[in-house]
């Protein structure tokens, strides 16, 4: 016997399973609060207690209570605040595009010290951050834009002793075993004595043609007796940490490599620049375990938020995609993005054959694409929330349940 509408029935059953599936997509992660700045946003959180902080290009200094993104205090400085900030103790850290290092109360904003750099500097348009402070054993360890590594007393801000290199710095350092580990726009990769300050050894990328010096632009991730970095000569760099002798290498041909590796179960996971891709390779070894392609570029580094790694795009969106396979679940695109992806991307989300990337009017075409509302910014994942700024100055609480959204004051 053949029941009537079978057909009529299994297209209705096909609907509403769709929109179901479609409302189960939509809240795994939502918007809880969002936060306005003055400017861009290329630093990236840090949270103590019940506070995020970070920094903006707008000269100030935020701390929002991270459940409702209400101000709890700001700093201006008189300079673009463009480091990711470091806590210790009851003090934050952070550096200015005004050539000074500053040490914050952590409860009130209020100022301890400064310490005065001989000034900073920008390589080139592309070069969006600066080095962001790393506190160890009540010393700390930043590079400047004026060629110079710093070690700093956390306590006072006074000096302890600089090493200058041939380029500016700013690559975050890394400390492990007494050593400073860190690279410049110089080309080298050094290791440092954190003590003295003294080179125990440095380390020449290979260059490129088009980039002879190889310059380490952002910061290294170490792991196990391994440093691993990126460069602007297309490589990705592993050397052993206490001699400098590389491990492995590999060239993302017409590609630099400015963000910092991100290290989940035996791998590391980081964007491209110019090929935009993302990648997931074995940290021992170096093999390629799968590549993700995208259609623009990823500067900040990826984090892990439900088993699910996140990194954020110059095209305005963030990523969750499973570990193992690169298969993308979900994203958050921002407002300004949708409304504006069209001026940049065609139907099949690739970047318009009508606008050269870095034509005569390169300098138009890269604020066309920060006006997306670009994630430069490395994102944090705390209890179920991800936080997250961009270069149209907002700053974002995405949780990956549903709650109430509510809008700060």
């Amino acid at each position: 016997m053949r029941f009537p509408y079978t057909k009529n029935y299994f297209v209705l059953f096909t609907f509403l399973f769709s929109v179901l599936w479609i409302s189960r997509s939509y809240c795994q992660q939502q918007l809880l609060w969002k936060f306005s700045t003055g400017a861009a946003i290329h630093s990236s959180p840090v949270i103590s207690g019940e506070v995020v902080y970070f920094g903006s290009a707008d000269s100030s200094f935020y701390a929002l209570n991270k459940k409702s993104g209400k101000l709890s205090w700001k700093f201006e400085t008189k300079g673009q605040i463009l480091s990711t900030p470091s806590i210790d103790q009851d003090k934050v850290f952070f550096s200015s595009t005004d050539g000074k290092i500053y040490a914050l109360k952590k409860g009130t904003g209020s100022l301890l010290w400064t310490y005065q750099t001989k000034g900073e500097k920008k390589y080139d348009i592309w070069d969006y951050y600066i080095s962001s402070p790393i506190v160890n054993d009540n010393v700390l360890y930043i590079g400047s834009g004026d060629g110079n590594i710093y070690a700093l007393q956390a306590s006072t801000g006074k000096q302890l002793w600089s090493f200058a290199t041939n380029g500016i710095v700013h690559a975050t350092p890394v400390i492990k075993d007494n050593l400073v580990l860190t690279g410049s726009y110089d080309g080298f990769f050094y290791a440092l004595d954190s003590k003295t300050g003294k080179l125990l050894w440095k380390f020449k990328t290979v260059g490129d043609a088009g980039f002879p010096k190889g310059e380490v632009q952002k910061g290294a991730l170490i792991n196990d007796n391994a440093i691993i970095f990126g460069s602007r000569d297309y490589n990705i760099y592993a050397l052993d940490f206490k001699t400098g002798t590389g491990l492995w290498n590999m060239k993302e041909r017409g590609s630099w490599i400015i963000a910092t590796p991100f290290f989940y179960k035996g791998n590391i996971y980081f964007g491209t620049s110019d090929t935009h891709r993302f990648y997931c390779m074995d940290t021992g070894s170096g093999k390629i375990k799968w590549t993700l392609p995208l259609n623009m570029r990823v500067y900040g580094s990826a984090t892990v938020l439900n088993g699910e790694i996140v990194f954020g795009c110059f095209n305005g969106k963030v990523y969750f995609v499973d570990p193992e396979s690169g298969k993308i679940n979900s994203t958050f695109q921002t407002e300004e993005s949708k409304n504006r992806y069209s001026s940049l991307f065609d139907s099949d989300e690739k970047f318009r054959k009508d606008i050269p990337l870095y034509g005569d009017n390169y300098v138009e075409v890269e604020k066309k694409i920060l006006a997306l509302g670009s994630i430069l910014s490395s994102p944090l994942a705390e209890d179920q929330v991800l936080y997250f700024g961009d270069t149209n100055g907002f700053f974002y609480a995405l949780v990956k349940k549903l709650q109430k959204v509510t809008s700060p004051k």
